[in-house]
């Protein structure tokens, strides 16, 4: 005999998908409050150390650790890139610009190796997550290797990109565009942040930053485990087939959807923070989250073009510049590596191989995070400063 309360439970179970995408939603506002807290923990921790390390830009190489460690203390590769077009706008030279914002892609894959350790508990996801997480920081630091040469031997990039700001600003005029006024991410999570960062107020300078890191780390763990669980079940029938239309028809799908979610978002960061939950609970493959990272790359590029847009006056084309320039930095990089087979597996190689390693020991993840981010760029940085 059917009791009311066993109807009840009929009733409630036909909605349970829809509690759950509202959990993942929830979820995934958390995720990016989340990082936007690491990124003020990190600026708050730093001193604001991160703004004034522009002022070294004296050669290249000095020029492309710059761009790796502001973006990884800021958290954000298009807050960093919009800070150089202003540079270049107020007599930054365009040849310290350019190994600055090639330094920022390499900078801003932090966030997502951050995000995979959500799913350290269990090995093979932990694997997974990593090898997602780390193939945007292979690919970024295996494009650096191999254009940065040939732009400092050749300059293509600097060429080009000025034939396509004189192009475009002789034919338009430039807009006086906040790019502020874009982010809608940034207004719809300001409610939370500013919670948590009123509540670290008690605390001053960099305790307050180490307590904000700790606390937007905790948050993410929390989020990537519970959303992991939750897209386990979610993911199967109708809901997979369509997120395998989105994303997995073809490479060409997969960074246009990269791309498409980056310009809406305004963060590479957040793209990839998104993506490797998936990847750690096996709803999306490798062949899969690849071309998507690669689509965030170009898409972040947006931003530094909505600020180049800002500039007006005589440097108003060495902005939209370097923006322009930044724009086609990811766009060759994937015409090189991802279109040519010999390159295309390289990156996610290099990043199965880490995810390996990381699985079999922990703490390799402390070590890649600190070498790649931080140690290697400033000791470089040194070392570049004393012999240069």
């Amino acid at each position: 005999m059917t009791t009311s309360r066993d109807k009840l439970k009929t009733v409630l179970g036909g909605y349970t998908p829809f509690y759950k995408w509202g959990a993942v939603i929830l979820l995934i506002y958390l995720l990016l409050a989340a990082v936007s807290i690491i990124g003020n923990g990190f600026e708050i921790a730093s001193g604001g150390a991160a703004s004034q390390l522009f002022e070294f830009a004296t050669n290249p190489v000095i020029a492309l650790m710059i761009g790796i460690v502001a973006t990884a203390t800021i958290q954000s590769s298009s807050t960093v890139t919009s800070i150089i077009v202003g540079l270049v706008a107020g007599g930054l030279p365009i040849s310290m610009a350019i190994p600055m914002v090639m330094g920022a892609n390499i900078g801003t894959s932090l966030t997502s190796t951050i995000v995979s350790l959500g799913h350290v508990r269990d090995g093979e996801e932990f694997k997974r997550a990593f090898s997602a997480a780390t193939v945007h920081d292979s690919f970024n630091v295996f494009a650096v290797v191999l254009l940065l040469p040939i732009e400092l031997l050749f300059h293509p990039l600097e060429n080009i990109s000025l034939w396509l700001a004189g192009l475009v600003s002789g034919d338009a005029v430039m807009a006086d565009v906040s790019v502020s006024g874009f982010n809608i991410i940034s207004i719809a999570i300001a409610p939370v942040v500013d919670m948590i960062m009123f509540s670290s107020s008690l605390l001053q300078g960099t305790w307050q930053g180490i307590v904000l890191i700790v606390a937007g780390v905790g948050i993410i763990l929390f989020v990537v485990h519970s959303i992991g669980k939750i897209l386990k079940k979610l993911m199967t029938g109708r809901a997979l087939d369509i997120m395998n239309t989105a994303v997995g028809r073809g490479p060409i799908s997969g960074i246009g959807a990269g791309s498409l979610i980056t310009i809406l978002v305004q963060s590479s960061s957040t793209t990839t923070a998104l993506i490797v939950p998936m990847a750690g609970s096996g709803v999306m493959s490798m062949k899969q989250v690849y071309p998507f990272t690669l689509g965030g790359n170009i898409g972040t590029t947006v931003t530094a073009l909505l600020a180049a847009t800002a500039i007006t006056g005589p440097t108003a084309i060495l902005a939209l510049q370097i923006a322009l320039l930044h724009f086609l930095f990811n766009v060759f990089a994937i015409l090189i590596i991802f279109c040519i087979p010999l390159l295309r597996n390289i990156p996610p190689t290099i990043a199965e191989k880490m995810a390996e390693i990381t699985q079999k020991n922990k703490w390799f993840v402390g070590a890649y995070i600190l070498s790649l981010f931080f140690i290697f760029p400033l000791i470089a940085l040194v070392i570049s400063r004393v012999l240069f």
